[in-house]
């Protein structure tokens, strides 16, 4: 590197070589031409330093001057070339017989910086000369900037706040101390991630926040003291003071790591924040990250800061932002036409950070409702929120993190500094309040955790995921695919169907071991059958509907009321008791499209449904047929499961008392199956009775709910379905009882329990439910034909075989019977057909790569109906 003057070298040299650290094989050259001083004094007088930014790199700059020779740079691959700088004008010289490969040096390059970026490039820890260079390139962002000083040829240019600092202009006597640029302290790099000016409803909803914030404060200031009570879960009891104790107080008194690691707590029964006061005498549990309430919680405040930055970084009127089983999203609509984007999630998690950072406390504060509609008077989603959930003249509460204020129930963690990791995993589109006529929002996935030794492990857990998407694993082994002309239909291909009937034939004989009757009931019923269920008031908005003779249709979304129309075709005797009535009838749901995903949520499916109709002395012994069913079918697969009573919801069907002996009925079947290992869900029953949800753990421990057992006293009264007793005579209508319904699926949706067991095991199938069971290979083509022998007879047993006749290789032939998932590779080849014999590779002995030990066809054929009719998960002929 040759410099124009001493004082230049000393300035730039730093940089410079900091520059060529990337090109060493260059460096070692420059630096013995810049310091061995072999040029002389009249042509250093001729350079100067020319600076420019690379286009490809915006914020990285390289500099070279040399003279009079032509200078070669490569930078990534990329040749740029220098003409001779002599003049003292070297602008316009510059200009003139400057070749940069298809780049103008002052046109084509200084355009691609922003407003912004420039801002913070012109603020960066860049040279004078450099900046003063790029603002004399007429850059649009440069003519109002305070750094854009001018070029003085002859001179090194001294950007304004350095010379305001005393910094000497070149070619100042030696011995002149330089004045170092103070490094100025701010968000500027924050600040170009937000809108500028800032959302106007940010600060009127603060101040109104405030405001009402210190007239509650004031009127719980005003409020009596009174000693109290505080219970802990193993008896202990704590004094406190109403209106001033809290659990965080609690908390600490027991210990202080006990207090961090403490999420959320329940007081007398009710989530409760950590820094609310008790009100009265109180029962206290606190709850960690680890514990269901912990999460929710969590993940519910981590949705509250990825919301603050979507309102900083778009200007955007947020909707909703509820926990989900693994992490949270946020719904919001956008003011104009712009759409999130992966390019987004950088920006969002930087804001994210600083919101941690900043420790923003969550406030609680109780609002009235004609406060509210004014604090959200600028929210479409809000006001509608606010005007259809909360009756006129009462109050609900609002939480506040920083600039953040949201409707919510709550309750939150103390602060936003306890959330040590958070990521933006995924977004897409959606309908507010999942209504596909309501305006289309954009949501916003995520994920956080205490500590990023969790994240770390999470983002292994989704790589692993995404390699057993059971997506791609149905595309590459051709099992299943989807089309846009039938939006939430599977297409299932050869291989796909295979597992699908194999499934529906095991539950066919096991139905036959548990003596259920297989029916076969209309896909198309009359409005007046949903009226009469109940299910039109109800369920309707997802129904596919369609008028026949000016008669309102739908296609059903389940059996249950034909099922009762079959019950009641003709008349029924307490003798017949329990019917178990069994249907694989095709059902179609009327799915949002953006909910739509793979075959774990269709429009088209089929269910292993079936129902129980029984007497209410009967009810024990069927609830035990249905858990013995589930267990059985469960431990087949090698699933583990839970089980969870779901009780009366909001909007329900018949009387409370019904209900409260259903949900006794239930509880004590819990008791008897799985005493003490089950939980209560309240409020999470169908509208006709309550129901036991199964919900299992795949290989991953992802939790999938498939299986439902729900008992139902409301159909049989809304159909008037009835039996004959043995009380009573003959033909009396004193002698008719209405039968209890109990509805029960196990598998669930087959498509959705497909696609539980793709992921599970990862497209490599148990070999009773395999599509793709074996594969014979001969060694060369005189063994061909004994191939089509053995595939033939495998086939004629009953197995899926197919044969290699192509022309690869052996083992090529061998590597692409592995990439397909075939669980056993036959080769045959002249001492296996001289023997009759096989010779057999297993699918999960990947380490035996070499020649296996050959086995009789006969005896192997034995082997294979053994594994396939015990239905073994292990891939081993014993």
């Amino acid at each position: 590197m040759v410099y124009c003057s001493k004082e230049c070298q000393l300035e730039h040299w730093p940089l410079h070589k900091a520059a060529c650290k990337r090109h060493n094989a260059h460096n070692s050259n420059w630096e013995r031409t810049a310091l061995s001083g072999r040029v002389d004094n009249a042509r250093r007088e001729q350079l100067r330093t020319v600076y420019f930014f690379d286009i490809v790199h915006k914020f990285s700059f390289i500099s070279m001057v040399r003279c009079p020779d032509v200078v070669r740079w490569s930078d990534k691959s990329r040749l740029v070339k220098y003409d001779v700088l002599e003049c003292v004008d070297w602008k316009e010289r510059l200009i003139a017989r400057s070749k940069i490969s298809n780049v103008n040096i002052m046109e084509g390059m200084t355009p691609r910086m922003t407003e912004r970026e420039y801002a913070r490039w012109a603020t960066g820890p860049l040279s004078t000369t450099a900046r003063a260079l790029l603002c004399s390139h007429s850059h649009p962002a440069a003519m109002s900037h305070p750094a854009a000083a001018p070029v003085i040829p002859g001179q090194t240019p001294v950007a304004p706040a350095a010379a305001a600092a005393g910094a000497p202009a070149a070619g100042a006597p030696a011995g002149v101390k330089k004045v170092k640029e103070k490094k100025v302290k701010g968000d500027g790099g924050l600040a170009a991630l937000e809108m500028d000016p800032k959302p106007e409803f940010l600060a009127s909803r603060v101040e109104l926040f405030d405001k009402l914030k210190k007239e509650s404060d004031d009127h719980i200031a005003s409020l009596p003291r009174e000693k109290i009570t505080i219970t802990l879960p193993d008896g202990a009891v704590k004094d406190g003071t109403s209106w001033e104790t809290c659990p965080m107080d609690i908390a600490l008194a027991i210990s202080k790591s006990l207090a961090e690691k403490t999420v959320i707590t329940k007081v007398n029964g009710e989530l409760w924040d950590l820094e609310r006061p008790f009100e009265t005498n109180s029962t206290l549990e606190l709850f960690d990250f680890e514990s269901p309430e912990g999460k929710r919680v969590w993940w519910h405040s981590s949705a509250h800061i990825v919301g603050e930055c979507c309102e900083r970084h778009y200007g955007c009127n947020l909707a909703i932002g509820p926990p989900t089983e693994e992490g949270f999203y946020y719904e919001m609509g956008m003011t104009d036409d712009r759409v999130v984007t992966q390019e987004d999630y950088p920006s969002l998690e930087t804001l994210a950070k600083n919101v941690v950072k900043e420790k923003q406390k969550f406030e609680r504060l109780v609002i009235s409702k004609e406060n509210l509609l004014k604090m959200f008077a600028y929210n479409p989603f809000k006001m509608h929120i606010i005007q259809d959930k909360i009756p006129d003249g009462t109050s609900t509460t609002v939480y506040r993190c920083g600039p953040m204020i949201d409707l919510c129930l709550g309750p939150h963690i103390p602060h936003t500094g306890r959330i040590k990791s958070l990521a933006i995993l995924k977004n897409s589109a959606s309908y507010f309040l999942g209504d596909q006529n309501r305006e289309s929002l954009q949501r916003i996935y995520g994920i956080s955790f205490p500590d990023n030794k969790q994240m770390v492990e999470y983002k292994k857990f989704l790589e692993e995921a995404a390699k057993r998407d059971h997506r791609r694993i149905g595309k590459d082994q051709e099992l299943f695919f989807f089309h846009e002309l039938s939006p939430g239909s599977a297409f299932w291909l050869p291989h796909g169907t295979r597992i699908y009937n194999t499934l529906i034939d095991f539950m066919r004989a096991e139905y036959r071991k548990r003596n259920y009757q297989e029916v076969i009931s209309p896909n198309m019923y009359n409005s007046k059958l949903w009226e009469t269920s109940g299910h039109w008031a109800n369920y309707s908005d997802d129904m596919f509907k369609l008028e026949v003779e000016k008669e309102q249709f739908a296609l059903k979304p389940m059996n249950c009321p034909g099922h009762c129309l079959i019950f009641a075709s003709r008349d029924r005797s307490y003798r017949e008791l329990p019917i178990r009535m069994a249907d694989f009838g095709v059902l179609h749901r009327n799915e949002a499209s953006g909910a739509l995903s793979g075959t774990t949520r269709v429009r088209r499916f089929q269910q292993d449904d079936a129902h129980h109709f029984c007497m209410p002395d009967q009810i024990e012994e069927e609830m035990a047929v249905c858990f013995d069913f589930l267990n059985h079918v469960y431990g087949i697969f090698g699933f583990d499961f839970k089980l969870k009573l779901s009780t009366r919801p909001e909007k329900f069907l018949g009387e409370i008392e019904t209900w409260d002996k259903a949900e006794a009925m239930l509880t004590k079947a819990l008791d008897k199956f799985v005493p003490g290992q089950w939980e209560i869900d309240p409020g999470d029953g169908a509208f006709y009775g309550p129901k036991i949800d199964v919900t299992i753990s795949d290989a991953l421990r992802r939790k999938h709910q498939c299986a439902t057992i729900q008992l139902d006293y409301q159909l049989p009264q809304r159909f008037d379905l009835s039996y004959r007793s043995a009380e009573g005579g003959a033909g009396t209508e004193d002698n008719r009882v209405k039968p209890v319904m109990i509805h029960r699926a196990i598998l669930g949706s087959v498509e959705r329990f497909i696609a539980i067991l793709i992921e599970h095991f990862a497209g490599k199938w148990p070999f009773w439910i395999s599509p793709r069971q074996i594969v014979v290979i001969p060694v060369a083509a005189p063994h061909k034909e004994y191939a089509i022998k053995v595939q033939q007879a495998l086939w004629e047993a009953g197995f899926f075989a197919d044969a290699d006749l192509s022309d690869n290789t052996l083992p090529k032939k061998i590597r692409n019977g592995e990439i397909a998932q075939y669980n056993f590779i036959f080769v045959v080849g002249g001492e296996e057909l001289e023997t009759e014999s096989v010779n057999v590779r297993n699918r999960d002995d990947a380490g035996l790569k070499g020649k296996n030990e050959a086995f009789k066809f006969s005896e192997v054929l034995e082997k294979l109906q053994s594994l396939k009719s015990e239905r073994r998960l292990e891939n081993k002929l014993l």
